[in-house]
């Protein structure tokens, strides 16, 4: 096997057969200016694969923080310190998302309509509900579902 000056195979292991290995490589020819060895149609995808990522996981945190606001608005009697918690939880998240990724402050509004439908099917299953209960969009603003207050330990 013929090696470069980076100590890889030319060819280099294939994305499909090990990628662990592809992502090794790549990043070693990356690194020793090596572009002509790169494999740049699957680290392209890869790379936008990882901004996804990001975005899926903010719309996951903010699912969260609005499937406990619609069951906390829709049976206020059934509220518990947990899903304050998990609120407190998933907005730390949220904010954490997007100080790592300022970028995807300009997709807010759509992780939230998306996080939103998810949350909505989710409160109408654990709530028992009819789904038609639970508005169609979302009724909170951005600003309501960062920082409305739900007492983590109510005052005695």
């Amino acid at each position: 096997m013929t090696t470069l000056k980076t100590g890889l195979a030319p060819a280099g292991t294939a994305y499909e057969d090990d990628f662990y290995t592809w992502t090794q490589e790549q990043g070693a020819r990356l690194r020793a200016g090596d572009l002509s060895g790169l494999d740049r149609e699957n680290l392209a995808e890869e790379i936008e694969s990882l901004g996804k990522s990001q975005f899926a996981s903010l719309v996951s945190a903010l699912r969260v923080v609005l499937l406990h606001m619609l069951k906390i608005d829709h049976q206020p009697a059934k509220r518990t310190r947990s899903w304050a918690i998990s609120i407190a939880s998933h907005r730390v998240h949220a904010v954490d998302e997007l100080d790592e990724s300022p970028g995807l402050k300009v997709r807010l509004s759509e992780a939230i309509e998306k996080a939103y439908r998810r949350a909505r099917l989710e409160a109408a299953k654990e709530t028992g509900l009819p789904l038609k209960r639970f508005p169609e969009t979302c009724p909170y603003t951005y600003q309501d579902i960062m920082d409305r207050p739900f007492a983590i330990d109510p005052e005695s």
